[in-house]
């Protein structure tokens, strides 16, 4: 496995001045539909850091189900593992990586929960399936099996066999409210173009070029 052998360049296309816009969701929007409309697999992906107790940083990949200008939205189990180190620092990190369009996105900022009539609205919009599973993972916590969680889910379904499933308690969203984004687009010989957007007083953005 030779990985110092596997290169390429980036040829795609750049990031100039005149391509920005002064709000950057506008640009992101942009983006991400050129992403959908090129067919990537799971375009609203985003990887989402956040930080232990200790000071570890973990990550993960959910999906974006929403933004506006008051943030990014994604859903998940308020138990999990994102969820009690959100509670302890909501200074959290998204990434968007569309490695076909050589394009990345990366949005620092700080996560809050959503109300409950948001949450419940999207958690009647999942297929029914997908409401149980809510209902039967203790998300990020020690499991004995797959059986375990299949007879789980199994239970849950025969519980809520008709009629609506009622929200969990311990399932919704988060918003993450943007204090910086930077958008990212290869560029030859690794001349890459960035552009960092940051939120300034008066909810204005000031657009920096970066060095690759």
């Amino acid at each position: 496995m030779d990985l110092q052998a596997i290169r390429r360049e980036y040829v795609k296309g750049g990031l100039y001045k005149e391509d920005l816009t002064d709000d950057p969701l506008d640009l992101f929007s942009r983006w991400l539909q050129d992403a959908i409309d090129s067919g990537i697999p799971d375009a609203n992906a985003m990887t989402v850091a956040t930080v232990g107790k200790d000071g570890q940083p973990s990550q993960r990949i959910v999906l974006l189900k929403s933004f506006d200008a008051k943030g990014f939205t994604f859903f998940t189990n308020y138990e999990s593992r994102k969820s009690r180190e959100i509670a302890c620092n909501a200074k959290v990190s998204l990434h968007f990586p569309w490695h076909s369009m050589e394009r990345q996105v990366e949005v620092s900022g700080v996560a809050e929960r959503i109300s409950i009539t948001e949450s419940q609205q999207y958690f009647s919009s999942r297929p029914r399936e997908s409401q149980l599973a809510a209902w039967a993972s203790a998300q990020s916590r020690r499991l004995e099996s797959k059986e375990m969680l299949l007879k789980q889910w199994q239970t849950i379904g025969k519980k809520y066999a008709t009629g609506d499933i009622p929200l969990p308690e311990f399932w919704g969203g988060y918003r993450v409210r943007p204090l910086q984004i930077e958008f990212w687009q290869g560029g030859e010989h690794r001349l890459h173009d960035r552009f960092e957007f940051t939120l300034q007083a008066g909810e204005q953005w000031k657009v920096d070029r970066l060095a690759p």
